[in-house]
């Protein structure tokens, strides 16, 4: 799906003046959003890039990962990267490596709560710093259940 139809079936049922009006936007700039480019190969050329494409952008530009966390968890979720095997052509290995992934993200997560209780308390900095090594953790053990469930670490037994 096309960015800028998510976003006209976003603002289909509040309306667009509506959304427009709690944006402090005008209604024009909404359905501005809500059109496909007259050009696909040149996005920009309505000159008003959308906010789902910029966000997109910003991602591709710094390839920082919390830009997408912050978004999922405004919409009480979040993110998980779809899993890619590193295709060491080892079975063993590729279990052992996802396991240690698994392991160290959890170790760290440990160290951060450790270190952020030692004087009982916890401020803003390192409440930020334990999401981040939480949201680091469900990433890897999820990646780590899906692999399993798609069958990348069921090994076949030897016949005699």
């Amino acid at each position: 799906m096309k960015s800028y139809e998510v976003i006209r079936q976003a603002v289909e049922e509040p309306g667009v003046k509506a959304v427009a009006a709690d944006l402090k936007v005008s209604a024009a700039l909404i359905y501005k959003w809500c059109e496909a480019p007259a050009d696909e190969l040149d996005p920009d050329q309505s000159g008003a890039k959308n906010p789902l494409d910029r966000v997109r952008e910003m991602y591709q530009i710094t390839k920082d990962v919390r830009l997408i966390r912050w978004l999922c968890n405004e919409a009480e979720g979040f993110f998980l990267p779809n899993p890619k095997l590193t295709d060491t052509g080892d079975l063993d290995k590729a279990f052992y490596l996802e396991t240690r992934r698994v392991v160290r993200d959890f170790s760290e997560l440990l160290d951060k709560v450790t270190d952020s209780a030692e004087d009982h308390s916890v401020d803003a900095a390192e409440a930020d710093a334990i999401r981040q090594k939480w949201e680091d953790l469900k990433s890897s053990v999820e990646r780590f259940v899906i692999l399993c469930e798609q069958g990348q670490f069921r090994l076949e037994k030897n016949e005699k």
